[in-house]
């Protein structure tokens, strides 16, 4: 299959950075990427696997700087269980229940702006996780909701090729991309751990999968 092949200005939008930082990259050779002529190009496989291996390794900062406190972030009624076995719904489902945080201002553009990162992009990070994200100006503090999915969603693009199972959704304000990096960073290392995941995708209920998630991100 011919991997897709994006540019600059695409993966600028994807990463929420500057075209300009991600042809510094591109140049000191920090981020997988070729030359066609005179213009760079990059593989969106060899983006996601960089993406995905800077999310998994996390940044070099101490614990005490990459922890993250759950409870302000997600509250027990943006836990749902979601049976929808396709993507984009379980993805709209997701996004419905995110909007009705306070700190979200427009649904609108919160779903928009999920579904067309998705369709740049996988989101999903294998395992059968996938982290939806976003940063807007339309959001006024980092949220984020979580969806069990009880019928697994098989149409994610995903590098291990295991169905989702479980969907982390977190929108930011356009100006805390530190603190998003670190709340992507810091869920995606705990996440690795499989008695974590299957205790949330197991739980009898929403409010158990609640405790669960916020106890074990605890730790």
């Amino acid at each position: 299959m011919i991997d897709d092949i994006l540019t600059i200005e695409e993966v600028a939008k994807y990463l929420r950075v500057s075209e300009r930082t991600v042809y510094d990259w591109a140049q000191k050779g920090e981020i997988p990427a070729g030359k066609i002529g005179t213009v760079w190009r990059f593989k969106k496989s060899e983006v996601e696997n960089w993406v995905n291996e800077r999310l998994s390794s996390g940044y070099s900062a101490r614990k005490s700087d990459t922890t993250i406190d759950v409870n302000k972030i997600l509250s027990p009624n943006r836990v749902v269980f979601i049976n929808q076995p396709s993507k984009q719904d379980a993805l709209t489902t997701l996004a419905g229940v995110l909007a009705a945080a306070p700190q979200v201002k427009r649904a609108d553009e919160l779903l928009n702006e999920i579904l067309k990162r998705e369709d740049l992009m996988s989101t999903a990070i294998g395992r059968g996780i996938a982290i939806p994200h976003v940063r807007l100006s339309s959001v006024t503090d980092l949220v984020m909701a979580v969806g069990v999915c009880k019928t697994p969603v098989m149409d994610f693009q995903t590098l291990d090729d295991k169905p989702v199972n479980l969907l982390i959704m977190i929108a930011a304000a356009y100006n805390q991309h530190t603190y998003y990096l670190k709340t992507l960073s810091y869920f995606s290392a705990k996440l690795k751990n499989q008695d974590f995941r299957e205790s949330i995708v197991n739980a009898v209920n929403e409010e158990e999968a609640y405790r669960f998630f916020c106890h074990q991100t605890a730790l």
